[in-house]
Order: C-alpha cells, then sequence, then structure tokens
C-alpha cells in the first residue's frame, strides 16, 4: 500500500489548495477525485470566467449555524493573499460589481495555476479514481490503495450534479461519528405557484430591485422566470429563505412621493403609464394589474396611492419552492462546524480527519466568497497537515 502524508478527497478548489499548500510545505501529498478533470466547478464559474473572490470578504458574509466559525480561516488567508497568487501567476483580472473579482481571459487559467502550485508542492494526483471503502485504523487512512494518517474530505456539496457533484462527504462524516446540518440548496432561484402566474408570464423580464427574506436584504436585479424568481437579488435571499416563508421585492422605493409626483405631473395618465417610467413595460402592466388601481392619476386619493405605494415597495410572493440541486450555486449546511476545530479544520474526535470548503456548514454570498472560503479553509488544513509531519 502506497504511503503519504495525506490523501486529499476531491480536487475542486478547496482539495487543490489544501494538497499545494502541504505540499509546499514538505509532505507527500495524494489527490483523489472520481472526475476526469480537475477543477469542474471552477471552469464553469463567473460564466467561465471564475469570479475567485471579492474584494469585500467579511464574515458576515457566510452563513452558518455558527456564524463565528469562519472567522479564523477566513482572516489567515485572506481575499488579498489569494489575488497575491494571482498575480504571481500572471493572471490577468478584472473587478466588475460590488467587488467581483473576474479573470480577464478564462477560468481555466485558474485551475491551471492550482495545478502548477501541487506540482511545485511534489502533489500526485488521480483522476478518474473512485474512492471506494475507506478504512481507518491505527491513526491511518486507507483509501483506493493509498494509507496516509491524514485524510482532507474536499468533495464539495450535491449542487450542479451534472457535474458529478454528490453528497458523498456527509456519508464520509456520519461514517465517522460527525454530525451533518441538513444540506439544502442555496443561491439558487424560487418557484412559483399558478396563482403567481402574471409574474411568471412575463418571464425575462429583470430589473434592479431590493429582495428581502429571512431577515437579510439584498440590492441587486431580479430576474422573473418561466418557473418564478431568479437574478442576483433572489439567489442571494435564497440561502435565507425557508419553505413557507415570504419573499418581497422593493421595486420602487420612495415609491409614495414618486406617485404623487406622477399625479402631479401627468393628472389624465393611469398608473399604468406611471410605472413604465421607472420599470420594464411588461412588467409594469402586470404591477398595474395586480394593484387594480383603475382611475386616472388625477381623481386617485392619497389612500389610494398609499395601497399602491405598499405593493411596489413590498411586492409579496409567497414561493412554492426552489429550483433544487440542478440550479443552486452551492449548498447550505453540511457538516456540523461543533465538530470541527476553526483553526485547522480537523475534526475534535478523529485526529487527522479534516473536512473543508462546500461540504462544511459554511455558505457564502454570491460574488466570489464560496471560493474564498474554498480557498481559506484548504490552506488551513493544509497548513495543519504539514506543521503535523514536522
Amino acid at each position: 500500500m502506497e504511503q503519504f502524508d495525506a490523501i486529499v478527497l476531491g480536487a475542486g478548489g478547496a482539495g487543490l489548495l489544501a494538497a499545494a499548500t502541504a505540499g509546499q510545505a514538505g509532505a507527500r501529498v495524494l489527490v483523489l477525485d472520481h472526475a476526469d478533470r480537475p477543477g469542474k466547478k471552477i471552469l464553469i464559474s463567473g460564466g467561465g470566467r471564475c469570479n475567485f473572490t471579492n474584494m469585500g470578504v467579511e464574515p458576515e458574509c457566510f452563513l452558518s449555524e455558527n456564524p463565528h466559525f469562519a472567522k479564523s480561516a477566513l482572516a489567515r488567508y485572506t481575499q488579498w493573499d489569494f489575488l497575491a497568487l494571482v498575480e504571481r501567476h500572471g493572471i490577468a483580472w478584472h473587478e466588475k460589481t460590488l467587488g467581483q473579482l473576474f479573470c480577464d481571459g478564462s477560468a481555466r487559467q485558474i485551475v491551471a495555476m492550482l495545478m502548477a502550485e501541487c506540482a511545485a508542492g511534489g502533489v500526485e494526483v488521480r483522476l478518474s479514481t473512485g474512492i471506494g471503502e475507506i478504512g481507518h485504523g491505527d491513526g491511518r487512512f486507507r483509501v483506493a490503495g493509498a494509507e496516509a494518517p491524514a485524510l482532507i474530505v474536499a468533495t464539495g456539496g450535491p449542487s450542479i450534479p451534472k457535474m458529478g457533484a454528490t453528497g458523498v462527504a456527509y456519508d464520509i462524516a456520519r461514517r465517522f461519528g460527525l454530525s451533518v446540518v441538513d444540506p439544502r440548496p442555496a443561491l439558487v432561484p424560487l418557484t412559483l405557484s399558478e396563482g403567481e402566474m402574471p409574474f411568471r408570464a412575463i418571464s425575462g423580464v429583470a430589473c434592479p430591485a431590493v429582495a428581502r427574506a429571512g431577515g437579510m436584504a439584498f440590492e441587486e436585479a431580479a430576474l422573473f422566470t418561466h418557473r418564478g424568481l431568479s437574478g442576483p437579488a433572489i439567489l442571494q435571499v435564497s440561502s435565507y429563505w425557508r419553505p413557507g416563508e415570504a419573499v418581497s421585492l422593493t421595486l420602487v422605493p420612495g415609491a409614495m412621493d414618486a406617485l404623487r409626483e406622477a399625479r402631479r405631473r401627468m393628472p389624465r395618465a393611469r398608473l399604468k403609464a406611471a410605472l413604465a417610467e421607472w420599470l420594464p413595460a411588461r412588467l409594469a402592466d402586470a404591477l398595474a394589474g395586480r394593484i387594480g388601481l383603475e382611475r386616472e392619476l388625477g381623481n386617485a386619493s392619497d389612500a389610494d396611492l398609499a395601497r399602491a405605494a405598499e405593493t411596489l415597495e413590498a411586492l409579496t410572493f409567497h414561493p412554492t419552492g426552489t429550483e433544487g440541486y440542478a440550479k443552486a450555486e452551492v449548498t447550505a449546511g453540511g457538516v456540523d462546524t461543533a465538530a470541527l476545530s476553526s483553526r485547522t479544520m480537523e475534526a475534535r474526535s478523529v485526529p487527522g480527519l479534516y473536512v473543508v470548503g462546500e461540504a462544511v456548514d459554511v455558505t457564502g454570498w454570491l460574488g466570489g466568497y464560496n471560493f474564498q472560503w474554498a480557498w481559506a479553509s484548504g490552506v488551513a488544513a493544509g497548513r495543519a497537515v504539514a506543521a503535523k509531519r514536522r
């Protein structure tokens, strides 16, 4: 049986950077993945340009049963550290809205960078390799004909199953007695009922909005789809939304003042005409129908306008669910952080077992935050493995 200092399960972002970190510190590391290529999720991220981190990463941008857990890893490997790595490899990048950083070229550059870092650490990467049964005894882990005192689980969550994603990390965690916070799709479109058909019927219409759910609010674009609601603002709140709860959209901030001004300027106009000044025409039409104010604006009372303003500032939906893991960008929930060291990502009850990245109950906002968690947690585990070897 081949001997290594660490075996990493998963050749995604967290696994590759964990392996590279440990390898460059002198550890002999093996990476195993059932996929035929490394970094498959990286390759499709950011429209193929990989939104690899965010200028504004803070612990408050992450969702977890323990909101403090991510602080240590994020503080010890920051967005600036990863950006320095990107620049060292000569990868051109640009900043888009809300601090999001993308490759100028292709996400393939990030994967090539991670593989180069692994090569620099002498890491062996075996693709198209099943994990099979994991043996454990005498302080050593045995996987696919290899043995090591450290096992890093970096197999992600079940989001985007067409890429080969599974919940195997949870099976491994339970096999070793670690608890799992119920996983669920996150950063995912929401579905609406037939009763919301006027809005499902305007599929493809998008507009700026403030979306609210689960006590959180995000100001970005909202998109109406043939199945319900999507767009960045909706994806953001979807991580906090729970079945049975409402989602509201502010489409016209300060709507009462805006409607009064419209009444003054265009007293002969109907509500739809005023709404069309602020919103896409098809959305204005659907909203006018929902509000039901038929008279000319000049004949509308303040009470009429107040009712209309209430809808424009808090257009409320009761989603029937989400579009599931197939359309989810990430998975919320995962291996319970109570079972792990926040500094090293090692299981408290199983020395040598580490869990990193999306497999852990830490979920970031849309916009590069989940990649930063992958990098930070992977580095934390890689450093810990190397430190134990010394």
